[in-house]
């Protein structure tokens, strides 16, 4: 199986329900490094993954739907508590989305999954993966 991964960053500001929660129920806010990753398992007809040029501004593109918002405040996260998991997994399928639309151009046509991974620090991360 070969991979190719992205990254980008998202600044949200944001809180959760229910005690497990502690102090984070408060308004707080939050940087995640985000990694995407897409494979498949054959190379293209031009030897690639998918554009990585591509990928990365598709990545941009949705973690721009996000950047430097308060996630409580936006209606697509309405009753969600938006902890790294979730939010691993709205990327993911928002990327799947843009492969399903021809965003990625017609080398992403043979794209089996992604992985969305966020990082907290350098000592905690969350992964979400699916299959195209």
């Amino acid at each position: 199986m070969f991979s190719v991964t992205v990254r980008d960053h998202l600044m949200v500001a944001h809180s959760f329900r229910g005690e497990v929660f502690g102090p984070a129920q408060r308004l707080h806010g939050a940087t995640f490094i985000v990694d995407a990753s897409f494979r498949r398992p054959e190379l293209d007809a031009d030897n690639l993954v998918v554009d990585i040029g591509r990928a990365a501004q598709q990545l941009g593109d949705v973690l721009g739907e996000f950047n430097y918002r308060n996630l409580d405040d936006e209606p697509a996260f309405a009753g969600i508590n938006t902890s790294t998991e979730a939010l691993a997994r709205i990327i993911a399928d928002r990327l799947a989305e843009r492969i399903g639309a021809g965003e990625f151009g017609p080398g992403a046509d043979g794209l089996t999954g992604i992985t969305v991974t966020l990082h907290e620090s350098h000592i905690a991360w969350a992964s979400y993966e699916r299959t195209l």
